[in-house]
This record gives C-alpha cells, sequence and structure tokens, in this order.
C-alpha cells in the first residue's frame, strides 16, 4: 500500500457513473413498475452499492481503509439505458473514487443479474470516474514566481562549525519545490540582538517570507520566538497550531515547541523546530496552503 502517513485530513469527493443496457422497452418499463420477479432492482442495488462502497479496501488489495462519511446512489432511467450516479464523501487523507465507481459497479451488476432472466441482451455499458475533489489537485494554484523569501538558521553550535547545517537546506529545497527562485540563505547564533538584526535586514530588503529554523525548543538559548515576537504586526495563531497537531500525531513531543507565525508589516515570518525531522513535517502540514496568506492580503483569495 502507498504511504500516506505524511498526507493531511481534508474533505474529498467523488462522483461515479454506469450505465445498463436493455434491449428493449419492455425491460425498463418492468423496472419502473416494480414487477421484476426477482424484486425491487432500484432498491437491491442502491442497499448493494452502499455496501461496496464500504468494503472497498477489502476486496481491492491497494485501497487503504477510510471512513465514509456520505454515500448517494441515485439512478435515471433515459430510454433504453439504467443510468446509475454513485457520490461519497469522506475527511480523510486519500480520496474516494475508487469507492464510488466500486459502488457503481456493484449496483451495475446487481442491476444485470436481476434483470437478465427477462432480457438476455441485457449489458453494462461503461463505468467512470466523473469527478473528484479534494487533495492535491484540487488545490487553488498559488501564484509564487514573484515571492522573495529566507531561510535563517539559528543555532550556536552551526554558526560556530560544530554542526552541519540540515534543516535550513531543507527549507531551502521545499521553497524551491514551491516555485520560489529568489532566496536567502543565512546562520545565526542563539542571540536575540543577531536574530533580530537580521529580522531588520529581511525586512528592509521586501522580504516577503521569513522563515526561522532553531530556536523555538525550551533550552536557555532557545530565544527565536522571543527575538521574533517583538516585530509581530499580524499574528496568524492558526499556522502553528496546524504544525504542532499535525506533529503531534506523529511525534508526542511536537506540543513543546513554542513556534509563532505572523506579518511583520508585509513579510511572514515562521519559527521551526531546528530538528530535520520536525522540519520535514512542518514542511509537509504548511505548503503549499500558507502560501495563500499572500494572495488574501491582497485581496485576491477567500
Amino acid at each position: 500500500m502507498v504511504d500516506i502517513t505524511f498526507k493531511t485530513f481534508t474533505l474529498r469527493k467523488a462522483i461515479a457513473s454506469a450505465t445498463i443496457k436493455a434491449s428493449n422497452l419492455a425491460t425498463i418499463e418492468t423496472v419502473k413498475n416494480g414487477t421484476v420477479p426477482k424484486g425491487n432492482v432500484l432498491e437491491f442495488a442502491r442497499a448493494s452499492a452502499l455496501l461496496a462502497i464500504k468494503k472497498t479496501s477489502d476486496v481491492i488489495p491497494d485501497c487503504h481503509p477510510l471512513p465514509v462519511e456520505y454515500a448517494s446512489i441515485s439512478y435515471e432511467l433515459n430510454n433504453l439505458n439504467i443510468n446509475i450516479t454513485v457520490e461519497v464523501h469522506t475527511i480523510y487523507k486519500t480520496g474516494v473514487e475508487v469507492e464510488a465507481m466500486h459502488g457503481a459497479s456493484v449496483a451495475a451488476l446487481v442491476i444485470y443479474d436481476m434483470l437478465k432472466p427477462i432480457d438476455k441482451k441485457i449489458e453494462i455499458a461503461n463505468i467512470k470516474l466523473l469527478e473528484k475533489q479534494g487533495g492535491k489537485n484540487s488545490q487553488k494554484k498559488i501564484e509564487t514566481e514573484n515571492l522573495m523569501a529566507a531561510v535563517v538558521v539559528c543555532s550556536d553550535s552551526v554558526s560556530q562549525g560544530i554542526k552541519n547545517d540540515i534543516s535550513g537546506k531543507l527549507l531551502v529545497e521545499a521553497l524551491k519545490n514551491q516555485g520560489i527562485t529568489e532566496i536567502d540563505y543565512s546562520i545565526v547564533p542563539d542571540d536575540i540582538a543577531a536574530i533580530r538584526q537580521l529580522i531588520e535586514f529581511y525586512k528592509n530588503k521586501g522580504c516577503d517570507l521569513l522563515l526561522f529554523t532553531g530556536g523555538t525548543g525550551l533550552s536557555q538559548r532557545d530565544v527565536t520566538p522571543e527575538a521574533v515576537l517583538p516585530f509581530i504586526t499580524k499574528e496568524i495563531p492558526g499556522i502553528m497550531e496546524t504544525a504542532r497537531n499535525y506533529g503531534q500525531d506523529r511525534v508526542k513531543t511536537s506540543m513543546l515547541s513554542r513556534g509563532i507565525a505572523g506579518f511583520s508589516d508585509d513579510t511572514l515570518i515562521l519559527t521551526l523546530p531546528g530538528s530535520s525531522g520536525a522540519v520535514k513535517e512542518y514542511v509537509k502540514a504548511l505548503f503549499p496552503q500558507v502560501l495563500h496568506v499572500f494572495s488574501v492580503k491582497k485581496g485576491d483569495g477567500h
């Protein structure tokens, strides 16, 4: 099975369809009148489709078990066709398109089975996905080409050459993956004055996004939040709440991070932990959605 542990819960929807083709109008009239010998065709198919949706992961090996929040099965009888539409919703890490198609296919098979004694030429015409929402494919494209960013590593040991930086370089690579090309990179000791000096520098330079890594823990030398806080003119608590919640599901000590986020005038500042593992988690939790703040601030988003 594909690894989805890094993904986040989002609302995901899928709509699938299947078509049954009868060979004569008498078959369709029998369905409409509810006089099929085997019983109520459409209701049998509806119940079977619901069961199929819920049991998809039991019969499709690579599908993940997931909570089905909503499912509906509807029909349209048009000339010689019985058109089946199946819609499925979930709030989970992966989509429900296979669940919707599985439901449609089982509904079609049930209808085929119940009608074949009275129509030997009945057939299943097609099963297809009509629509899917949620996940990466549904995210609004965020324009990043004109953004200027900077990554600042706050670490006594890295600034002294005792350790090599990993987290800062991960952040630089993550920003490049978001389409940002103008990225500065700096290293400072865990010192309030040095950190504040860099904030002033990057604000004066017109930096749009300023990322700090390191100094958000509980030791005496962890001072990044204290250095940054006086510069925050509009705090955005939800950013770090989201990142900590994401991390908490994976590492219980994520609750101890004191990172803060917000705008300093026109510069968005994020303070991330110093460990490379935590940085990877924060990137997964926050990007690309966090970049949406720039379009919102300009009045281009909702």
